[in-house]
């Protein structure tokens, strides 16, 4: 646990995943040093409808200091920012990908995010693909599967009450920042 994180923080999620792939692909201090080393994140799957969970995540991330350059087929811009048909058409530098599309299409972004040169590739909540993480660590990527970006950084961040995600537990212990400045 981080120096933000306590007894609030031990949650245990209902992953689809094997104890054995759990501790591949969800380990803490892999999840903690992927968003410790992010800046920019190519969301793919970013919808244009407000209400839908990929763009409640990437407003959280962008007021919490992360550039989301969305990935859409259709979109001209999300949120302010330019969209991009693939991850391919991504100009700039990007330290990690978010897959917010069914799983048999994760394989393909895996490719795609290797060829980019990402850093870390990201199977979001209940998206479990064996293929494209086998395929991203191939190129050198850290793979997170079956876990939610945004509870995950608000487990680390102290900040989990924060847009969402009540914990339920009062406290009058402030949160301290585990992210690097």
């Amino acid at each position: 646990m981080g120096p933000g994180s306590g007894l609030a923080c031990d949650l245990t999620l209902n992953s689809v995943l094997t104890p054995e792939l759990k501790a591949k692909y969800q380990d803490q201090d892999t999840v903690r040093r992927v968003l410790g080393r992010t800046r920019t994140i190519a969301m793919v799957g970013l919808s244009t409808h407000r209400q839908k969970a990929s763009f409640f995540v990437a407003t959280y991330l962008g007021s919490h200091g992360f550039r989301v350059i969305p990935v859409h087929p259709k979109a001209k811009e999300i949120l302010g920012e330019k969209a991009y048909p693939t991850l391919l058409d991504i100009k700039d530098p990007v330290d990690l990908v978010v897959i917010f599309r069914p799983a048999h299409e994760a394989p393909r972004y895996a490719r795609q995010a290797v060829v980019i040169g990402a850093k870390a590739f990201w199977l979001q909540l209940r998206i479990v693909s064996e293929e494209a993480a086998q395929i991203a660590e191939a190129g050198g990527l850290t793979v997170v599967m079956d876990r939610c970006v945004k509870m995950e950084h608000g487990r680390y961040d102290g900040t989990m009450h924060f847009v969402g995600m009540n914990t339920g537990i009062l406290t009058a212990r402030r949160a301290r920042r585990w992210l690097p400045s």
